[in-house]
């Protein structure tokens, strides 16, 4: 199997899911980082110097959610043209508005997709950049 050429953050509170995110991607010939906190991925992001897209749940374990991760994204210089893709379980307006003006690339409600469908979404976004 040749080495991974794409690097992904998955930050994403639920562990089986996580699990199951770094599973597919990595058949894909994904690396996958996984991060349950948005201070765990950011410390990631420092750490890796950037990534090639992240994948970012709303809901994270710790005091921050994915809007406050994203605002910490998008304040670095180095890191604000990641391509962010938010997979989350509810999809309200306002939310979903606030997401989209921060500068994220697509916005997923988990309900109306099966992973693969974003896991293949995802790759033909990033062929296209």
């Amino acid at each position: 199997m040749k080495k991974p050429t794409i690097l992904a953050l998955v930050v994403e509170d639920e562990e089986v899911l996580s699990a199951l995110i770094k599973k597919k991607f990595e058949r894909e010939n994904i690396e996958v980082v996984c991060a349950r906190t948005a201070d765990d991925g950011l410390k990631i992001l420092k750490e890796r110097g950037k990534v090639d897209f992240i994948w970012l749940d709303h809901y994270l374990l710790g005091d921050k959610d994915g809007i406050d991760f994203v605002k910490e994204v998008k304040k670095n210089k180095d890191w604000q043209d990641i391509p962010i893709f938010v997979v989350s379980n509810t999809a309200g307006p306002e939310k979903k508005k606030l997401y989209c003006d921060l500068g994220i690339t697509k916005y997923y409600v988990k309900a109306d997709y099966q992973l693969d469908e974003i896991i293949e979404e995802i790759r033909k976004i990033l062929k296209q950049k």
